[in-house]
């Protein structure tokens, strides 16, 4: 197994779905300014996927570039977590993704500034100061719903109970993970969990939000089992280049 080229690969997986997923909302945001933000951050998303994706085909040597990677793979070629394919449902199923995803990311690129892998590294620092951005946003929307009026604080409550069981797959070492972590390439996702715990414990506090109890979590994404959703995405985000091989801009 070429471990370095699996875990940049997941990288880039998991910046690439959610992507798409925010992508979704361009044009159908609650009001004008958040639907830019949201389109703003997927777009950042989309730019650290395309870096993740070429530099997953370098340490590959197989010659495969960020397109045939990103449009000629089929889902279960896929190692993104399960938490950034489920679909956007709404406003806050949407802020509990981002916010729980972004909890875990923010720490996780921090450590990769250190990657041995230079251009890892260099990746890393890039998007540090991006994915900064997206964890504000989506603490502030966490607080600002949690802690606004009773429909909203019913909605959050909804969305943080039913995508808790996806939050645990973030930070649960796997062969890949630990493999990086041994090398230097990644971070010890035991270190992650802790700033991920600290950070949505103090968030879920201050927007007077329940943490769920229910130790029980969905994993199987980070070894390409999916949900039926992520097939529905690739379908549709695939599609042009499937049926015309070699399209550019």
């Amino acid at each position: 197994m070429n471990a370095p080229f699996q875990y940049v690969l997941r990288l880039g997986d998991n910046a690439l779905i959610l992507a798409q997923r925010l992508g979704e909302w361009c044009g159908h945001g609650p009001v004008l300014e958040q639907d830019i933000a949201l389109a703003n951050i997927a777009l950042d998303q989309l730019g650290q996927a395309r870096m993740l994706l070429t530099h997953a085909g370098t340490l590959e040597g197989l010659g495969r570039g960020e397109d045939e990677l990103a449009f000629f793979r089929d889902a279960h070629q896929y190692t993104n977590v399960l938490l950034v394919e489920h679909p956007n449902e709404d406003w806050a199923f949407t802020i509990a993704r981002q916010f729980f995803f972004d909890a875990f990311n923010l720490p996780l690129y921090q450590a990769l500034c250190h990657s041995t892998d230079e251009q890892l590294a260099a990746i890393a620092h890039k998007a540090v100061k991006e994915i900064t951005y997206h964890l504000r946003f989506s603490s502030e929307w966490m607080v600002r719903l949690g802690d606004g009026t009773d429909l909203s604080r019913k909605k959050m409550q909804t969305a943080v109970d039913d995508l808790w069981r996806y939050t645990g797959e973030l930070t649960t070492p796997d062969d890949t993970d630990l493999a990086a972590a041994e090398s230097g390439l990644g971070p010890n996702l035991t270190d992650i969990h802790h700033a991920w715990n600290q950070t949505v414990n103090a968030v879920l506090e201050e927007a007077t939000l329940t943490r769920p109890a229910d130790t029980w979590m969905q994993s199987g994404g980070k070894q390409g089992r999916h949900t039926e959703k992520l097939g529905f995405m690739l379908a549709e985000m695939q599609h042009l280049q499937r049926t015309y091989p070699g399209q550019v801009w």
